[in-house]
Parts: structure tokens; sequence; C-alpha cells
């Protein structure tokens, strides 16, 4: 059995790994939630959020604020590239059968993924951590990095920040509607096809900054966006497609099993997440804190 500081390190670890698999789950659950489309291509925002990361970052060369800069620009303008999108592509989806969307989106994976090889290759490409946050803290006897401490913070900042948009202000409420009965909230006056296109734009500026935040910590590779999109999927179905703090749990516990499993259980780690996915689709088929589909 491990020592206490060292738990707690592997659980710190995997509290790191879900803050940023929130921010990727929570995007594709939004989409889901309110525009009723699975969207296969929202890891592939994250790719390009990390891609677009590491070059405003050889555009604007090392200072004390580049990284954020470039984080922000980066998600900025992945939630643009998701609106036109959204706009010329994915209204054509609304409504339409699983298959169809899941087939559509895939298509849109290959393109994009082929794109992001033709701009920067196959090679790895690498981000420094942020001024500021390049040393590390010791807790409870643990060695913690800055930047996983900030990580950590940032994720229950960011749900707590949305959760007030989603339940305290007229956006949110508009939102909400719309996830109940779109044709009611057009019949009241309000634009729904402008406010899907917020949606989707919202949805690919968490998928962006996602992969902005994550390109200190791991190479930017192609193919990083169909591993994260499984484990996105992954956690949205543990705690309920469409649920946004189902979708929160769901990260906790996919992050915690992960990180656990690969201490105790190192060649079945991968296998205990995926056990523990069916057995909620067996109990629960809608998730923890998800809703059954009418």
């Amino acid at each position: 059995m491990p020592d206490l500081s060292f738990a707690f390190a592997q659980s710190l670890s995997g509290l790191t790994a879900a803050m940023f698999l929130f921010l990727i789950a929570a995007g594709l659950s939004l989409i889901f939630g309110v525009l009723r489309v699975l969207n296969f291509a929202h890891g592939t925002f994250y790719m390009l959020g990390a891609y677009s990361a590491y070059q405003i970052v050889q555009w604007l060369g090392t200072g004390p604020i580049t990284f954020w800069i470039a984080a922000l620009g980066a998600a900025t303008g992945v939630a643009l590239l998701g609106g036109i999108v959204e706009r010329f592509l994915f209204q054509r989806l609304y409504g339409k059968e699983e298959l169809y969307q899941l087939l559509f989106t895939y298509a849109l994976v290959l393109i994009l993924s082929d794109v992001a090889k033709i701009i920067w290759g196959t090679q790895q490409k690498s981000v420094s951590r942020p001024a500021g946050l390049t040393g590390a803290v010791s807790v409870f006897g643990a060695t913690v990095p800055d930047y996983n401490l900030f990580i950590i913070l940032l994720g229950p900042a960011i749900a707590l920040g949305f959760w007030y948009v989603l339940q305290r202000t007229r956006v949110g409420r508009f939102i909400r509607a719309a996830a109940l009965d779109r044709e009611t909230l057009g019949a009241l006056g309000v634009n729904v096809k402008a406010l899907y296109t917020g949606v989707f734009m919202l949805a690919s500026f968490l998928g962006g900054l996602g992969g902005a935040l994550i390109s200190p910590m791991r190479a930017i590779v192609p193919g990083m966006d169909t591993e994260v999109i499984v484990e996105a999927f992954v956690v949205v179905v543990i705690g309920g497609l469409g649920s946004f703090w189902g979708t929160f749990l769901g990260a906790l516990i996919y992050g915690q099993v992960l990180s656990f499993g690969i201490l105790f259980f190192p060649r079945f780690s991968i296998f205990s997440i995926f056990a523990l996915m069916a057995a909620v689709l067996i109990i629960r088929p809608w998730g923890l804190l998800g809703r059954p589909l009418k």
C-alpha cells in the first residue's frame, strides 16, 4: 500500500486530468443538451486549440503574459471557427438521426485533422509553462506543480461561472428553454438560430481552451483529438449526457478511477474505466445525474 502523501499526490493528478476533461466534456454535453447533436468533431476543436496556442506563442515569442494571450486567442479563434461550422454545416443536422450526425461529424474530424497536418506537420509540438507557474509546492508531503494546482482551481471556477450564467441570467434562461422546446421559444420572438450558433461557439470555446491549457503538459500531435473525444464521451455517459453537473461529476470519477487504477492495476487501468461505464449503462443508462430521453 502506498503512503498517504503518495496517494494524495495521485489523487491530485487525477483531479488535474478531471478538470481538463471537464472543459472538453462540458462543451460536448452542452451541444447535445441544447442542440441535440452528437458532435464527434468536438475533440478536433480541442486539438486545434492546442495547435493554435502553439502557433501564437511562436509568433509572439517568450514573455510574461504570452501564454495567456495565446490560450485566450486560441480559444477565441476556435470559437469563431465553431460558429462558421455550425452556421453552414451543423444547421443541416438538427432533427436528423444520431447515425447521420456521427457519420457527418466523423467526416469533419478527418477533414480538419488533415488540414492540421498540412499546416503544422506531423512532428510533436510543445509549449512551455507560463511564467509564474513553473515551480512546485509541497502539500501534505506531496510535491505538486503550480500549474496543476492552477488547473485544479480553474475547473470549479469555470463550472460555477457557467452555472451562474445558465441559471441566473436572461441568456441562460433562453438556453435552457431552447433545450426543452425550440418551437415555443421561437414563437415568443427569440432568434433560435442565433442562440444555437452562440451555444455552439461557447462549447467550441471550451474545447479550444482545454486544448490550449493542456499544451504545456502534453505533446501536441495529430490524433490527440480522437483520443480525447473517447474520454469525453465516457465522462458524459457516466455523468449523464446533457447534464452540466453530471459532466462535472463524471470527470471527477473518471480522473480518480484512472489515476488510482494506474497505481493499483497498471495493466488494467483503462479496463477499469470502461468497466465502470458499462456498469453505469446497465444500472442507469441515462447517467448518474442525467434524465431519460423522452
